[in-house]
């Protein structure tokens, strides 16, 4: 690594740093940040047991706020009522809801009673939440709703629960002796033991305890349970803080994380990401307002005017896609829009601007990127994308609109950080330098001549150890010991590129590199990332594993293809299948890959193409919980335009 930065991180030290546990951490920040502002949340949604009892219930649509100290009494009457109701130190909690204030109250309050959290995708099948208590023999569960609670009654015969607690109201399970809603449990926890015995609780937990075990997503086979220790997850917080952090050697121009900012929260808590970042915020004080649903986060920020965000790139995209529609509402607005972008992209590869396009892109700003930003709340300075490769084109016109993105990389056995961009030395594409606590090497055997004539600087499978890597999964000793070396590093699974400067670049993940049939390695990621800023391509996988060239089945942007379509006086047909089939469409969307081939090289065009009717989505199976592409099952699915492409029988390709 180069840079003044460097040294100043580690050497930074604060209230935010300390080997000490999760609970531990939050509980120093109550005591410090008493009265400021901890979690905002919105009225009118859903029948939370908890309001207005314990907390304020806010007018429908508008957010209430609770305070750190209110936050603290929370955690320490729930964790005192958990105890009440019989939990042991070391027994696992599972949680399954939806990201809302009352997931992570729980989540802190279940460590600080000593026990360990295991997380539950409120978008698994019966059958899935069933392994994901079972594996763990979970004692008890936290659900968000009745309905939820009603998933877990059909499974739970083949379980050993002994209590059900709902975050709302409890409906028909209000007569179950085992079901009792939040605010029962903190009830308990009032009239239950001094709450002086938390910090005896939170005293007894050890560094290496096991605080959570968090599972997998599973883009292939079952989920597996990964262990993740308080030191695991303190290490992490600890130099990531020293990156982001209010740092006294930063300069004022560049971006920070400290207290008094408020950032939005709507990626799932069940996923490491989302959670880690609430350990984060929360320890350093800051205030975390929560949107209504992933759906409205374009309005839920405009309300809350946070001061940053933490998401995966298919978010990013998607705000940009909204972007472009509000603009699209009038051909002015179309044009416009579509200048301001060209003008930005000029602006970011400029290494020096003339005076001519400093002044366009004054103009764009003024007459586009300022209202983008008034649309985010006016007051976004950071933000941070994870759980994915971000498209280096998307992030380029997210730094020219003026909004930065730290791009950063790692997985939920690394607790979840590997590498960050840091604030004051961003370098647009790459995923930044390793956190100072990571060590790490690559294995360039999994990776053909090609690949690594195509990157810059070393290339191979990247190997990680360090204090914030797991040990291993919970009850699969076979699978951990081939997820490490013999030297104890940690196989990623991922290919990455590292250039002189230590900044890693995404390649791909090796089961999914392509082989064609020549032999040449093709990673399909990079590929697909040329797509993210594509007004006429909504979703894009390149195939074509053993076959002689690559191809691509796409879903087309059918918002923006009506509006073409409206434009040139063509009627489509109703049915989306048949307009995939329509060969004007397919012109209309081959022009967009004939354009976007002129980047790639010769091995990586997209030779064919099929157009598909369905998006793929978390809710129908075809993403994971964290939005990254399920491919095996996106194959499955669409097979037949697969076998298409290559003329031949379905049974005789993959992905």
């Amino acid at each position: 690594m180069t840079g003044d930065w460097t040294e100043a991180e580690l050497g930074y030290e604060d209230e935010v740093i300390g080997r000490n546990t999760v609970p531990a951490l939050f509980l120093g920040s109550v005591d410090r940040h008493g009265d400021a502002p901890c979690q905002q949340y919105k009225g009118g949604l859903g029948d939370r047991s908890m309001t207005p009892g314990v907390a304020p219930e806010p007018p429908a649509g508008e957010y209430g706020i609770l305070s750190y100290a209110e936050v603290g009494r929370i955690v320490r009457n729930l964790a005192v009522g958990f105890r009440e109701l019989g939990m042991e130190p070391g027994d696992r909690v599972g949680l399954y809801a939806d990201t809302r204030p009352e997931w992570i109250q729980a989540d802190l309050a279940v460590q600080a009673a000593e026990g360990v959290v295991t997380t539950v995708y409120t978008e698994s099948s019966e059958p899935q939440v069933e392994y994901l208590l079972d594996d763990p023999g979970a004692s008890g569960v936290i659900a968000g709703t009745p309905e939820l609670v009603e998933t877990i009654t059909d499974v739970e015969a083949g379980l050993d629960l002994e209590f059900i607690v709902t975050l709302d109201e409890a409906g028909e399970y209000a007569d179950r002796d085992d079901v009792y809603t939040l605010a029962e449990v903190h009830a308990m926890g009032e009239t239950g033991r001094e709450s002086g015995q938390v910090d005896e609780w939170v005293t007894n937990r050890s560094y290496d305890d096991l605080a959570s075990l968090v599972y997998t997503s599973g883009t292939t086979g079952d989920p597996k349970g990964v262990q993740l220790t308080h030191e695991n997850l303190r290490e992490a917080i600890n130099t990531v803080w020293r990156r982001v952090g209010p740092r006294p050697d930063k300069p004022d121009d560049v971006p920070t994380m400290e207290h008094g900012m408020t950032v939005l929260s709507f990626l799932p808590l069940a996923h490491v990401f989302e959670r880690f970042n609430h350990f984060v915020q929360l320890g350093a004080g800051l205030t975390i307002a929560y949107a209504e649903s992933p759906d409205t986060v374009g309005e839920d920020m405009a309300q809350v005017e946070p001061d940053g965000a933490a998401s995966v790139p298919r978010v990013y995209e998607r705000i940009f896609d909204r972007m472009r529609e509000q603009a699209s509402e009038s051909d002015i607005g179309k044009r416009i829009f579509e200048w301001s972008v060209e003008t930005a992209k000029a602006y970011d590869d400029a290494e020096s601007p003339g005076v001519r396009l400093r002044l366009k892109m004054q103009l764009a700003d003024r007459l586009v990127f300022s209202k983008v930003r008034e649309t985010l709340g006016g007051n976004v300075e950071l933000f941070i994308s994870g759980g994915g490769s971000l498209s280096k084109g998307l992030a380029k016109m997210y730094r020219a609109m003026g909004l930065t993105i730290l791009e950063g990389y790692g997985m939920t056995e690394s607790a979840p950080v590997i590498s960050l961009n840091p604030p004051e030395d961003i370098r647009v594409g790459t995923m930044g330098p390793a956190l100072s606590a990571v060590d790490y090497r690559l294995d360039g055997s999994v990776v053909g001549p090609e690949q690594k004539k195509a990157e810059t600087g070393d290339v191979g499978e990247l190997l990680v150890k360090g204090p914030n890597i797991t040990d291993g999964y919970w009850n699969k000793p076979d699978r951990t010991e081939a997820a490490f070396t013999e030297d104890g590093y940690f196989r990623t699974g991922d290919v990455v590129a590292v250039d002189e400067g230590g900044y890693f670049t995404f390649v791909d993940r090796v089961k999914q590199l392509i082989v064609l049939d020549t032999g040449k390695n093709i990673a399909p990621e990079p590929i697909e990332d040329e797509f993210a800023t594509s007004a006429r391509v909504d979703q894009i996988m390149v195939v074509g594993q053993d076959q002689k060239f690559i191809g691509a089945i796409v879903v087309p942007n059918f918002d923006r293809l009506e509006d073409w379509a409206d434009d040139e006086g063509i009627d489509l047909p109703d049915d989306p299948v048949e307009i995939c089939r329509d060969e004007r469409v397919r012109g209309w969307v081959g022009e967009e890959i004939d354009g976007i081939n002129g980047r790639l090289g010769h091995h990586e065009t997209v030779k064919e193409f099929r157009l598909v009717p369905r998006e793929w989505t978390a809710d129908n199976d075809l993403l994971t919980p964290s939005m990254k592409k399920k491919r095996r099952d996106i194959v499955a699915e669409n097979r037949e335009a697969i076998a298409d492409i290559y003329d031949k029988p379905p049974g005789e390709v993959s992905g």
